[in-house]
């Protein structure tokens, strides 16, 4: 079988590993990637093979007879090293910014060709999906989801996404989101085949966890069904590899019980003051009408010792005693220990 070649080449040998070390790691492609630091090695190669996309440095390209790569590289990136140096006739990336900034502007250019397809994605079946859902408020739902998902983390290729229009993680984070999960389902919509080289550049990671950006328009998560979330979700697992998602679910989505009904457990937080058991009581009542007794089947119902204290800095949530707490739960409900 013959498969597509996605080329580096530079002679910085130092800047070209790294860059390529972070491709590997975080970027799915359906290329195999090659890495070249002499120019001569590059020439050598092209005469037996072609090149579907070649990302080259601009000192690297004067090296070489450019016509003739033209016609061995289906498409041609240029890493500029001098800002004043663009060319009109090939895309040009500055050299000198972060990988993942690096991947983002190559997402950019690739997604402007219609003609260039980044294949098919194989889902991965065996990803486990964990929903977690309380109609009871300000009950640790997000605190419990973000602890767990990098308990898990530690072990395990995890993703995180938050569902509420009101996430707060901007400013929890101190961080401004260029992309959010909105964006993802556009491109998931609207350039599926090149969903992949655009990921990397959308997911964040916090303390080994992955996660989406939470939507940041009130009516974003009510644009999708569920089962368009589902299929997103599945999607993204193949690209990432995942092993475990991690879905932080809220009422103003669309379509939130076909997401609960296809996870594979739920964790749902209560409370022992009456208002929440008259909430929780309502919620299995509805569940029983629309006969989705399966939804709280596989559903865990956490009920929190009180806290001492609970990490208010989110890279700190694998310490304390909340930490312990969902500790003891992975190693019971998903490890079997």
């Amino acid at each position: 079988m013959n498969h597509k070649i996605f080329a580096i080449c530079d002679t910085e040998e130092a800047y070209a590993l790294r860059l390529t070390e972070y491709m590997l790691e975080r970027v799915r492609l359906p290329y195999t990637l090659h890495l070249f630091t002499q120019v001569e090695e590059l020439q050598k190669f092209v005469q037996q093979k072609k090149i579907e996309i070649l990302l080259i440095a601009e000192s690297a390209l004067r090296m070489l007879r450019e016509e003739y790569i033209r016609q061995q590289a289906a498409q041609i990136f240029v890493l500029l090293e001098n800002d004043m140096s663009g060319r009109e006739d090939m895309y040009c990336i500055s050299k000198f910014q972060s990988p993942d900034k690096i991947v983002e502007a190559l997402s950019e250019s690739i997604t402007d060709l219609p003609d260039l397809s980044l294949g098919e994605v194989i889902l991965d079946t065996a990803v486990k999906i964990i929903g977690i859902y309380s109609p009871v408020k300000r009950c640790l739902q997000t605190s419990f989801a973000l602890t767990m998902g990098q308990i898990l983390a530690k072990e395990h290729r995890t993703l995180y996404i938050n569902f509420e229009i009101y996430s707060g993680f901007g400013q929890m984070l101190k961080r401004e989101f260029s992309m959010d999960i909105m964006d993802l389902m556009y491109y998931f919509r609207c350039a599926r085949d090149k969903l992949p080289l655009r990921l990397p550049s959308i997911i964040q990671n916090i303390n080994g966890l992955d996660y989406i950006p939470p939507v940041q328009s009130f009516t974003g998560v009510r644009e999708a069904s569920g089962s368009q979330w589902w299929d997103l979700c599945e999607y993204i697992a193949g690209i990432g590899q995942y092993e475990y998602i991690i879905l932080d679910l809220d009422d103003s989505m669309d379509g939130l019980f076909d997401l609960l009904h296809k996870c594979y457990k739920i964790y749902t937080i209560t409370k022992e003051d009456s208002f929440a058991v008259a909430k929780i009581n309502q919620y299995e009542q509805i569940l029983k009408f629309n006969e989705l007794e399966e939804i709280a089947d596989k559903t865990v119902k956490c009920r929190f010792p009180t806290f001492k204290e609970v990490p208010v800095n989110l890279q700190l949530m694998t310490h304390g005693e909340l930490a312990s707490y969902v500790k003891a739960i992975v190693r019971e409900d998903l490890y079997g220990e």
